[in-house]
């Protein structure tokens, strides 16, 4: 257990990453979760497809969002290191979603 967790000691950028990834996650659970309950009550494929997609791209995409949001941080701090670093991270991201988007025959 983190002993600093009573106080208010975050950072602002761990409060924003904090969002990004509650949100990111909340908003997919929700169009999971609707999309889940359409597909269930009426069997249509139609809208309850879109939500549940949607829910998948929006869970995937959360973690691109966290470190975009950091590469800003750092860049409007002035730390150029670890925004090179986050950059390259966001790099590796793409480019294995874009191998995974070349490689799969059925996309």
């Amino acid at each position: 257990m983190n002993a600093d967790r009573g106080n208010d000691a975050a950072s602002p950028l761990e409060r924003v990453i904090g969002f990004v990834l509650r949100a990111g996650v909340m908003l997919s659970s929700v169009c999971l979760t609707v999309g889940l309950v359409l597909a269930l009550t009426s069997g249509e494929v139609g809208i309850a497809g879109i939500l549940l997609h949607a829910g998948i791209i929006v869970l995937l995409a959360t973690p691109v969002a966290r470190v975009v949001v950091s590469i800003v941080q750092y860049t409007s701090q002035r730390d150029w290191a670890f925004a090179a670093l986050t950059t390259i991270v966001l790099i590796e991201l793409m480019a294995s979603a874009a191998v995974a988007l070349v490689f799969n025959k059925r996309l």
